[in-house]
């Protein structure tokens, strides 16, 4: 028996490859404000915290507009299900920016 992909996997992976390529130097500073912020000393770790927060709220809009973008050519019924399989994926993939991306 052949297990059914979700409806929109093969546009989202595309999509997600897309915002993987063209935002490489935003998910390396994402690691990196990260790292800082765990090695940062007591009196720089909040500062450190607020950078890679910003970083993460940029990674999170970035893809909210590409969700939103292709969301907006469906009608209501089905851009709720890509929105849904979108957001889904992108917690699979990209955890660190899916925290708020249904908030967007």
């Amino acid at each position: 028996m052949r297990l059914r992909r979700a409806r929109f996997a093969d546009a989202i992976d595309r999509q997600l490859d897309l915002f993987e390529r063209e935002n490489r130097g935003l998910i390396d500073d994402c690691i990196a404000a990260e790292r800082s912020y765990t090695n940062a000393d007591r009196d720089e770790a909040e500062e450190r915290y607020g950078d890679y927060v910003d970083l993460v709220e940029t990674g999170t809009e970035v893809l909210a507009d590409l969700r939103d973008n292709f969301a907006s050519t469906l009608d209501d019924d089905t851009a709720d299900e890509y929105v849904a399989a979108f957001n889904r994926a992108v917690l699979k993939r990209f955890r660190r920016f899916a925290l708020e991306i249904e908030d967007r």
